[in-house]
């Protein structure tokens, strides 16, 4: 090999981006904005993440001065979690301030009130006995004003002074690979959110949260800017209400609508994917949100379990009976998975006695006939649920004395 060749086959090689393989830190935003009961137990029960980031205070800044709103954190569940704590300033992104830029060079008193605020949240943490692993800030900054974002990270630095100042960033933000690469040097560390931003054009269409693709590509294009990040990976869904037009008009986690959601089984692969190889600069991954037992819109806490060990969570139905006196029969389907399942339907009924009374359906089921020891259960809404661990009872059978029933659900085709 000629010299000039091999001194270009060295630099290339030096140039290669290094890889990473082996389990990731996995942590947890708690971005509930009411500390219920429920917050408080799902807290509690945390003590398997890396850490926990826990959402302080927003802002919005189409008011002058700018009006925030506090959440009332509840110190003593976090200190039962056992886990460091981070503490997130969100930062609503709005036009008309900053003398009509959008730029926090222009407005040196918002850029003062919002540090003033970190540091005011960094000091109640520290009151309560917590040392801030990190004050985050989330802000969905415009791809034109990256550059100016810097102003407000180095004033809120000096704010919350020694707790490091880390930020949320958009794959949108890599196609400005020089305002990005400045502003994460800037930084005490980045958090790359990875979900999609789009809604659905239509009542019905399918949208994933995020592409799996493009989190890898993100991913690989972030490793370029040469600063350890983490990846948020979300853990919710939502639903898009259109109006009569077929506008949306409207999202929500609580009200039906067409859902965009996170997919288990993919973000389980993302797992696997990043735990066998990564670039070197991916530190770890931080989900979003903490699964509290009461919210319906985000995973149940066994779905995450699975896709953090890197697996798609197992789903799993079965039936029972209950005899609550000797000749009525009640059927229950348990959801005895990892994973939040539609009801099944059909349900096949059979018993061995001419002597069937009366019998239903509940729970949205219609009972058919299907001859004199048989039936048929049918749901006609497939977008009923259960979680894990969730029993419903959906039929009963009244006999002329004992009889022996027999369930069974159909394999799909």
């Amino acid at each position: 090999m000629r010299p000039a060749c091999l001194l270009l086959c060295l630099a290339l090689l030096g140039c290669r981006a290094e890889r990473a393989a082996g389990p990731l830190p996995q942590e947890a935003y708690v971005w509930q904005r009411a500390w219920t009961p429920a917050v408080r137990e799902a807290v509690g029960q945390a003590s398997d993440f890396a850490g926990l980031t826990v959402l302080a205070a927003e802002v919005d800044l189409s008011h002058s001065p700018v009006r925030a709103f506090r959440v009332g954190i509840d110190w003593q569940a976090l200190r039962s979690s056992g886990r460091p704590v981070g503490i997130a300033l969100r930062i609503g992104r709005f036009q008309g301030w900053g003398g009509g830029t959008g730029r926090f060079a222009d407005d040196p008193e918002t850029v003062r009130r919002l540090a003033d605020l970190a540091g005011t949240l960094a000091q109640e943490a520290r009151s309560h006995g917590f040392a801030p692993r990190e004050v985050q800030l989330d802000y969905d900054c415009p791809e034109s004003k990256l550059a100016d974002y810097p102003v407000l990270v180095e004033a809120v630095q000096k704010a919350v002074a020694p707790a490091p100042v880390t930020i949320t960033a958009l794959p949108t933000w890599l196609r400005q690979q020089r305002a990005f690469r400045k502003l994460s040097r800037s930084t005490d560390g980045v958090v790359l959110q990875v979900h999609s931003l789009r809604t659905p054009s239509r009542p019905g269409e399918q949208i994933d949260l995020v592409d799996p693709g493009e989190a890898v590509r993100a991913v690989e294009e972030a490793a370029k800017a040469g600063r350890p990040f983490r990846v948020a990976l979300p853990t919710y869904a939502y639903g898009a209400v259109f109006d009569r037009r077929g506008n949306v008009v409207g999202l929500s986690t609580e009200r039906a609508g067409t859902e965009v959601a996170a997919d288990p089984d993919a973000m389980a692969g993302l797992v696997r994917r990043w735990t066998a190889d990564r670039p070197q600069e991916l530190a770890g991954l931080v989900w979003y949100r903490l699964p509290v037992a009461s919210e319906t819109r985000n995973w149940p806490r066994p779905t995450l379990d699975a896709v953090m060990d890197g697996r798609a969570p197992r789903r799993e139905m079965r039936t029972a009976l209950r005899r609550p006196g000797p000749a009525l029969v009640e059927i229950d389907v348990l959801n005895t998975g990892e994973a939040e399942v539609p009801l099944p339907s059909p349900v096949d009924l059979r018993w061995d006695s001419d002597r069937l009374i009366a019998a239903d359906g509940l729970s949205g089921y219609r009972l058919l006939a299907l001859g004199p020891r048989e039936a048929r259960l049918e749901s006609p809404s497939l977008s009923r649920t259960l979680r894990p661990g969730e029993r419903r009872t959906i039929a009963w059978l009244r006999f002329q004395g004992t009889a022996e029933v027999h369930v069974e659900i159909p394999a799909s085709p």
